[in-house]
């Protein structure tokens, strides 16, 4: 593959004409969420019959893709998700999409240093300013790389992509091949799900450990958002933003005044995330404020920068974990999910932050098949991927409590797991545990288990 073409003036051209640069055995890369592009997407779907073995990278994809949609048997196209939304997941089940795992904050990294220089990049933005910066919007992630790596650029502009203040978050008009115009519909908006008895359960475990003046990464979904609302409920003050992924649920505390970053180290009084992703009101309120900081995932991940920040607490989920404290949160069985993200990452960032705390959050029961099953268990799913080892989880929350195991032996990690468990299970897990050694008979109760 030859490396960027030498910078010649950008040239406004039509999706169609765009796709027709294409050509089989390509590399494409659409950007993450909502920079991936839709008409040069239609456009290129448009050809799939006269191309062959085109790959193209993405992350999160928001909604259906069109080059997926005319091409479901992956004939034509391959599609490479860093990270698996629900969409993407169906398509992986059909067969026409897989998986590169990363450690989200690495990516950036990879395409520097292991793959091969992008022959196409297409992505969504704003239409340029005054200056000629084409604004990313509310998306950062690894773009700037994908930008420096690729042979050709396309930018697909839409009116709909919020302005958002970022470090670097902007390609220059300089440094495009071609501009093609987008339909400037609005964004994809992404509404999670009412929080559940057992969320708000989980919730008020972690929202009472957290500290005034705590830095905040949290996941997606429900607990994460039920964390958020217990917040502004608490009486928590001067809470900062250092995180992956900005949700409907931080900017409802930074609306309430409860997120002031007043005591973050770096980037004081600034809200830091790589991707915002949620309703329309998050992306109104991101456009244009100027305590939005969208940065690159090399910077919003990786370890030894969330550490710079005092007391961050890193708020997740998993889907299920062993008796030891290995957290599987990204496949069921050889079955991918989603991805590792910033998971391990974040854990890793807030135990070194001076203060921090990370925190693992998963309902001790779940439902499959009209049967109940523990997601505490002896041994993970046969094919579950490990997304946080067992010396990296700090807190485990349950409905059932909170458990620190950072210092503690197997027998107590053991017990300790068992204590979060469903009350229904918790006497098979022990028995179990006595059965494969992980409670020596020295250390088991005077009467051993039936």
């Amino acid at each position: 593959m030859s490396q960027r073409l030498a910078p010649a003036p950008a040239r406004k051209i039509s999706a169609a004409e765009a796709a027709a640069l294409v050509q089989s055995g390509f590399w494409l890369d659409y950007g993450f969420t909502l920079a991936q592009p839709d008409v040069f997407d239609q456009a290129l779907a448009a050809r799939a019959s006269e191309l062959s073995n085109v790959g193209i990278r993405s992350a999160l994809a928001a909604k259906p893709r069109a080059v997926l949609e005319a091409d479901p048997d992956g004939n034509h196209f391959h599609w490479n998700s860093w990270h698996y939304s629900a969409y993407e997941r169906k398509k992986a089940d059909a067969g026409s999409c897989t998986h590169v795992p990363p450690n989200l904050g690495e990516v950036s990294d990879y395409y520097r240093r292991f793959i091969a220089p992008i022959d196409i990049v297409a992505i969504k933005v704003r239409p340029a300013d005054a200056d000629g910066h084409f604004n990313f919007g509310p998306t950062h992630a690894w773009l700037r790389t994908l930008i420096e790596t690729a042979r050709i650029v396309i930018v697909e502009t839409s009116t709909a992509v919020p302005y958002v203040c970022g470090r670097g978050n902007s390609v220059h008009i300089s440094e495009v091949d071609y501009i093609i115009d987008g339909d400037n519909a609005p964004l994809t908006e992404l509404i999670c799900p009412p929080a559940c008895e057992i969320d708000r359960t989980i919730a008020h475990s972690v929202a009472a450990e957290v500290d005034d003046g705590a830095c905040l990464q949290v996941g997606i979904g429900g607990m994460p958002n039920a964390v958020c609302r217990l917040l502004r409920e608490s009486g928590a003050k001067e809470l900062g933003v250092h995180t992956e992924l900005l949700t409907d649920g931080l900017i409802d505390l930074y609306k309430a005044g409860v997120i002031t970053g007043a005591r973050k180290q770096l980037d004081p009084g600034k809200l830091v995330f790589t991707f915002a992703y949620g309703s329309q009101a998050l992306y109104d309120t991101v456009d244009r404020n100027p305590d939005m900081l969208c940065c690159d995932t090399d910077y919003t991940n990786l370890p030894h920068i969330i550490m710079q920040n005092d007391k961050v607490f890193s708020i997740n989920s998993t889907t299920q974990m062993d008796l030891q404290g290995q957290a599987a949160s990204e496949s069921d069985g050889h079955r991918h999910i989603s991805g590792t993200g910033g998971q391990l990452q974040y854990a890793r960032g807030a135990y070194a932050s001076k203060g921090g705390k990370s925190f693992l959050c998963l309902p001790s029961v779940f439902e499959k098949n009209g049967v109940r099953k523990s997601r505490i268990v002896l041994n993970l799913t046969a094919g579950n991927i490990v997304t946080t080892p067992r010396t990296d989880v700090m807190y485990v929350v349950t409905e059932h409590g909170i458990v620190n195991l950072k210092g503690k032996s197997i027998v107590e990690r053991v017990r300790a797991m068992i204590a979060l468990a469903h009350p229904d299970f918790r006497e098979a897990l022990e028995r179990q545990a006595f059965e494969n050694g992980l409670i020596p008979r020295s250390l088991y109760p005077a009467q051993t288990p039936a």
